[in-house]
């Protein structure tokens, strides 16, 4: 999983990919072409954004609900993994961006950024868990120390 900072320049940079042309493009060092059921059109076509890292060649990202799948084998379908991993995800359901109406529009971008700050509640969240954590096992060791 990413780190916060990443989340929220990916999001910041995500508002362009409701164009399926403009999320393609992300592809371009995709390691799936051909005899493949994840190419980069289909990729695209579902919603994803190609995110790689030194260490994850494959990291897709969908735009709208910022799921994050990786492992990808060249029989994953790209619609259906997106409907297994994220199932309320909005971007599966909306019609064409081009027949958006500005309501409509609004709205997804509305649910965009609802993701997006549930994602980063859910990451401050765990990340303090972790932090009281180690502070009761820091301190159980130093009580086990006092005699």
């Amino acid at each position: 999983m990413s780190r916060p900072e990443v989340i929220a320049a990916r999001f910041l940079s995500f508002d362009q990919m409701y164009n399926y042309e403009r999320r393609l493009q992300s592809f371009s060092d995709w390691p799936f072409r051909e005899d493949c059921q994840c190419t980069p059109e289909l990729m695209a076509k579902a919603g994803f954004v190609h995110c790689p890292s030194e260490n994850e060649p494959d990291v897709a990202c969908c735009f709208y609900c910022l799921k994050e799948l990786e492992g990808w084998e060249p029989q994953d379908a790209p619609w259906a993994e997106h409907a297994k991993r994220s199932p309320d995800c909005a971007f599966l359901q909306m019609k064409s961006y081009d027949e958006l109406t500005a309501i409509e529009f609004f709205r997804l971008e509305h649910g965009r950024i609802r993701n997006y700050l549930r994602k980063m509640a859910h990451m401050k969240i765990a990340r303090f868990r972790d932090e009281v954590e180690n502070t009761i096992k820091s301190l159980q060791i130093f009580l086990d120390i006092l005699p």
